[in-house]
């Protein structure tokens, strides 16, 4: 299980959380462009690494947050607000993990 850490109520089970995908693809502006909503919903990158993700504490204070976690260990390695810029850490070459 993930302990994920909300900015607003600290580490927290991932139980208490409803994942919302990419924090990383741009949302379309023009909503007439049905296609590139559909694009935008139902064809996503599957990225090995680190992401940038969206959640939403849904069973505690029930805001959402930003957090980068790494797709294959699982490992989070910063949470914020939505509109905070947070570190990307660096991948280690042919690894896929965080470089040290």
């Amino acid at each position: 299980m993930l302990r994920i850490p909300c900015p607003c109520c600290g580490l927290r089970d991932e139980t208490e959380f409803t994942y919302n995908g990419s924090a990383e693809a741009p949302r379309p502006t023009d909503p007439e462009d049905g296609a590139a909503a559909a694009a935008y919903v139902y064809f996503r990158a599957n990225p090995r690494g680190w992401h940038a993700e969206y959640w939403h504490h849904a069973q505690g204070c029930r805001r959402w947050i930003k957090v980068i976690r790494h797709t294959v260990t699982h490992e989070i390695a910063a949470s914020g607000w939505p509109d905070e810029d947070l570190p990307m850490p660096e991948a280690a070459p042919n690894t896929g993990k965080a470089g040290r």
